[in-house]
């Protein structure tokens, strides 16, 4: 798939963004190899040409020992740098390297699952991984959420207190209208209702360009789940499908659909973060070792699960707040280039790392990308 990277073009990747952003920091740095500049470059047109990304498959050189040998080398680098006094601007981009790792840390898994889902035989990542726990059934709550003028957003790092990355400030003012949201993420049994009752052939629950994914694509459930919808293909290999675990990979048009199909709609990005801010965040992520989104099992009033499990469409487009800075240099292309055409999810997911979200965070996929753990929570306006 063109979306997805082996996994070692993601360890050369990560590696290269040190070498490139902070050991290059010094004018008399001399790359390790100029050439990897050129194949794991992502996407930095700033930095120089790169290899196109629908064939990193094709990279059978260098090896994966090449790779790790390279990786090794940039770190005990990067450990030297870390040991002398470093200049603010090269212990921020030092920071921000940190937090993008993290991000290709999940995209690896994601992008590993993709492709064990694509070999015909679908072998398990890990034969070993244990099952998440199964909650019980649990009927979905509405909580009423705050109306009114508040306050959203982060404040621009390194300005901030805290890291956030460009696209999550300024922090400025939005209106919420009357509006409550689900107490938990929509479960499988509850998609699994839609799928068996039509939900994909039915075109008035979906929008056009949704729907013409539909009929090209030939959805006809989530992805991974099997023609009887009764099993999952999963990090662990196939498994019986939770019915009260959250339903995942997800595209939007689809959780937009059967939010609609529901009698309800997405949450706006800032209905979501309202209600998220002031939570701690905590959650099923990678640290837990499941590798999968489990059920609530928290029985507490007002949302839950905001955090991991899997990540959440919102009905927002990608695009900058007012004010919008991007970082200065070749890292203005991290985020910024990329807000039009997209849709916005927050919360994390069973994949991402503890430490990594937070409520200001704004993930972005396009619409038809299922590849993710992806989910809904369902949002209403009321009177």
């Amino acid at each position: 798939m063109p979306d997805a990277s082996p996994a070692k073009w993601h360890l050369a990747h990560s590696s290269w963004f040190f070498e490139q952003f902070a050991l290059a920091s010094d004018p008399a740095y001399v790359p390790l190899d100029a050439d990897w500049t050129y194949l794991f470059n992502s996407y930095y047109d700033t930095v120089g040409a790169r290899h196109a990304r629908p064939h990193r498959g094709l990279l059978s050189r260098p090896t994966l020992a090449q790779v790790l040998a390279h990786r090794a080398a940039v770190d005990a680098r990067m450990d030297r740098l870390l040991c002398a006094a470093l200049p603010p601007r090269v212990a921020q981009v030092v920071q921000l390297g940190l937090h993008h790792e993290q991000q290709h840390q999940e995209l690896l898994l994601t992008d590993i699952k993709h492709a064990y889902w694509s070999q015909p035989l679908r072998p398990a990542w890990r034969e070993d991984l244990p099952h998440p726990p199964r909650a019980e059934p649990q009927p979905l709550r509405w909580c009423e959420g705050d109306q009114g003028i508040v306050e959203v957003g982060a404040a621009p790092w390194p300005a901030g207190e805290a890291f956030a990355f460009d696209n999550e400030s300024p922090r400025h003012r939005v209106l919420l209208s009357p509006h409550a949201l689900a107490d938990r993420l929509v479960t499988n049994a509850e998609y699994r209702a839609f799928v068996e009752r039509g939900g994909y052939r039915e075109p008035g629950h979906w929008l056009s360009a949704g729907w013409a994914s539909v009929q090209a694509q030939g959805w006809r459930a989530p992805l991974y789940w099997d023609d009887d919808l009764a099993r999952e293909f999963t990090l662990g290999g196939w498994r019986d499908i939770d019915p009260h675990a959250p339903v995942c990979h997800l595209s939007y048009f689809e959780a937009d659909a059967f939010a609609r199909w529901a009698g309800a709609r997405l949450p706006t990005e800032f209905e979501w973060e309202h209600a998220a801010a002031g939570v701690p965040v905590a959650g099923n992520f990678a640290d837990a070792g499941w590798m999968h989104p489990m059920g609530a099992m928290s029985r507490a009033t007002g949302p839950r699960q905001l955090f991991g499990d899997a990540w959440e469409w919102t009905s927002s487009a990608y695009a900058p707040y007012p004010g919008f800075r991007a970082m200065p240099g070749a890292l203005g292309e991290y985020n910024g280039k990329f807000m039009c055409g997209q849709q916005v999810l927050r919360g994390g997911s069973c994949a991402s790392a503890a430490g990594h979200l937070r409520a200001s965070y704004r993930n972005f996929f396009h619409a038809a990308d299922r590849w993710q753990f992806s989910g809904l929570r369902l949002a209403k306006d009321r009177p």
